[in-house]
């Protein structure tokens, strides 16, 4: 179906709310993504101007639900917005996995950062060549 989108939006839950809600925000502003919504406990991520897709962040209601292993990716529009991402995450309590780099086996500039469940978080370019 034209116009149709691979995904509509993606719940993450987190231990520590308050934190990852630091992390993602800082994060993502790089990026032109914000909390379009936004309780004590739930906070709705998306472009500006777009709520589709988005990224849900909530409170885990069990040490069991919390959200481990997952690596999301999200595309930016430039390398210095890779780089803002990647400054900006590890300054909000991320670990840095890899600096923002080109990428020759998958023609991105990237970079990865981990939020604060270990979660791998990831800003990419697609480029043809560096």
């Amino acid at each position: 179906m034209p116009g149709q989108r691979l995904i509509h939006h993606l719940g993450v839950f987190a231990s520590d709310f308050a934190a990852s809600d630091a992390f993602y925000t800082a994060a993502l502003a790089p990026l032109g993504i914000g909390a379009g919504y936004r309780t004590d406990s739930v906070a709705e991520f998306w472009q500006h101007g777009d709520d589709t897709p988005s990224v849900s962040l909530e409170t885990a209601q069990a040490p069991e639900a919390v959200t481990r292993g997952l690596h999301l990716a999200f595309e930016a529009g430039s390398r210095s917005e890779v780089d803002a991402f990647h400054r900006e995450a590890v300054a909000a309590g991320g670990v840095s996995r890899h600096e923002p780099r080109y990428w020759p086996e998958y023609r991105a500039y990237t970079a990865f950062v981990s939020d604060p469940d270990g979660n791998n978080v990831e800003a990419l370019i697609k480029e043809s060549q560096p």
